[in-house]
């Protein structure tokens, strides 16, 4: 394979990284709640991303890059919206709209894509940008359920999970904008660097902030920190293969593929909670992955 497709493998290795870090977070929420659970993905995945810088520094032989402005201003920003993204999607589900919050979150690709072009100057052929729109419409179809429309769970969830998807683009672009600001590096030390940043930043936001206003859920997570450290290692393992994607091609093209997520989530529905899958759902599956051949289609 050659190096200009390694994104996809990269991508790939994300998405099943995610989905099993998704299933640990969700039964951590049985014991210390949403707010504490979501924050085990970045105080317990921060040490796992140091690691992971000194281990590329050793065997590459590279030094950290310096940080430069720009830089830090990306990074900030990829931090700040993905902690946004995140308690806007959380606010959104206490609305019981998961599936509508499913469908909204999951136009995050196509947002991506807009505000790439805008923000970062990347540009997306015509073919991959008909797989972006392909892949998000089969997400939708897969989300919500047969008779219910996008806003029959009344307009607060829905206003809440566009702007959960517009913030988590938000951070895809903050991330590669951070990545592509170092000066000196390979896409695997730039990105080992900036995910060690950012996961350091949002660990010290959130502490701050649990500190403050939800003590109760701050001392939960470290009284949970045995299975946390499952779910750390997890995520920073997913993000350390999302910024290598990032440092790789455009966002947009690493956010459209980790569309297969939504597939391997069904499949552990399927395979460990017995939950049945509709005729609605393997049309927007095969949908997915239509767009998802497409997409590769047009880089080949």
């Amino acid at each position: 394979m050659t190096a200009s497709l390694l994104w996809i493998p990269v991508t790939l290795a994300a998405a099943a990284a995610q989905t099993g870090r998704n299933a640990t977070q969700r039964r951590l929420t049985e014991t210390i709640g949403t707010v504490g659970a979501t924050q085990v993905r970045f105080l317990y995945g921060f040490p796992f991303a140091l690691l992971a810088l000194a281990a590329v520094s050793l065997v590459t032989g590279e030094t950290m890059p310096h940080p430069n402005a720009a830089f830090l201003a990306y990074v900030l920003s990829g931090a700040l919206t993905q902690i946004l993204a995140t308690a806007l999607m959380l606010s959104a589900m206490r609305e019981r709209a998961f599936s509508v919050v499913t469908a909204y979150t999951k136009t995050e690709p196509v947002q991506v894509a807009l505000f790439g072009l805008v923000l970062l100057g990347d540009t997306l052929t015509p073919a991959a940008s008909l797989a972006i729109a392909v892949a998000t419409a089969g997400v939708v179809l897969m989300s919500v359920k047969p008779g219910a429309g996008l806003t029959s769970s009344g307009l607060k969830p829905v206003v809440f999970g566009l702007a959960s998807g517009a913030f988590f683009a938000l951070a895809a672009i903050g991330f590669r904008g951070a990545i592509l600001s170092l000066e000196a590096g390979s896409p695997l030390i730039r990105a080992s660097t900036t995910l060690a940043w950012g996961l350091g930043l949002q660990t010290a936001i959130l502490i701050a902030w649990l500190g403050l206003f939800d003590r109760k859920a701050l001392v939960g997570s470290f009284a949970a920190w045995c299975p946390s450290l499952g779910a750390g290692f997890l995520g920073a393992l997913a993000s350390q293969f999302w910024f290598i994607g990032f440092a790789l091609t455009t966002a947009a093209n690493v956010r459209t593929l980790a569309l297969v997520e939504v597939l391997m989530a069904q499949a552990v529905s399927h395979r460990f909670l017995a939950q049945a899958t509709t005729k609605r759902e393997v049309a927007g599956m095969l949908l997915i992955l239509g767009g998802v051949a497409l997409l590769l289609l047009s880089h080949r």
